[in-house]
């Protein structure tokens, strides 16, 4: 499949999700073309700029009346929105965990005043920057998710992802979303090891990071960089069922987006 085809094929999916009957009178781009930018910024893992150059100089015929580079990247805080349409149901068994995005190196902590990010541990390193906490589903479908700075308690701060699945999910978690005044009936605290279906997180997280290069990020607003971790969530839940489901021999159902790599 070469790029143009998938671009193609890629737009044909959102403009099945997205309703096109809501676009302005004097706006130039499609709710749906706006969105299918969007999750090509995500998948691109480039910077602004890097990925502006990317598409103008290879893909501008696709979208003819593209606007200007700020004005596309505030069209896509505009329309952050449609991610909700892209999110997969909730199933019998979830998992939840979180994940730490590098905005800064540590070294440059506090030298400006417009810093974003905060510092956090994340894989048992420092990082200054945010993270993403998201709940999937039993296929690994990303259910819901919430982003907040990297130096917030999973516990404190991402409670509504599981208080929202109260009588739908029994969801499994590792020990950082502990919290005595807080014991859902539908959450399970699982030791280092104890769940193999825990897994599944680790799976998606390198599919990201290698992919998307999602570990890290080049924002200096915070609007920007929700809206980007949000298209992400989005894209991979089209990736992943880009061909459907298909179980092997034990019933198992692998998870691949690396032919889909820009």
């Amino acid at each position: 499949m070469t790029t143009v085809d998938f671009i193609t094929e890629l737009f044909c999916r959102v403009h099945d999700k997205v309703d096109d009957s809501q676009k302005h009178s004097q706006a130039s781009l499609y709710p749906s073309e706006v969105v299918t930018l969007a999750l090509l910024y995500a998948l691109s893992g480039k910077g602004q700029r890097a990925f502006w150059r990317w598409l103008v100089r290879d893909y501008r015929p696709l979208f003819p009346k593209l606007p200007d580079r700020s004005r596309l990247f505030r069209l896509f805080n505009s329309h952050s929105h449609y991610v909700d349409c892209f999110l997969a149901d909730p199933s019998l068994i979830g998992v939840i965990d979180s994940y730490g995005i590098e905005l800064l190196h540590p070294i440059r902590e506090g030298r400006s005043e417009g810093q974003i990010g905060k510092k956090g541990k994340s894989n048992k390193r420092w990082i200054v920057g945010g993270k993403l906490c998201y709940l999937l589903n039993h296929l690994g479908l990303v259910v819901d998710w919430a982003c907040d700075t990297a130096n917030v308690y999973d516990g404190s701060a991402f409670q509504p992802l599981v208080d929202d699945v109260a009588d739908q999910m029994v969801v499994f978690s590792d020990m950082g979303f502990e919290k005595n005044d807080w014991q859902p009936p539908n959450l399970r605290l699982c030791q280092r090891g104890e769940w193999n279906v825990r897994m599944v997180v680790e799976t998606v997280l390198s599919m990201l990071t290698y992919i998307c290069d999602f570990k890290h990020s080049r924002h200096k607003i915070w609007d920007y960089f929700e809206t980007k971790v949000g298209f992400t969530m989005a894209l991979f839940n089209i990736l992943v069922q880009w061909h459907g489901f298909q179980p092997d021999d034990t019933g198992f159902v692998p998870l691949s987006i690396a032919e889909f790599s820009l």
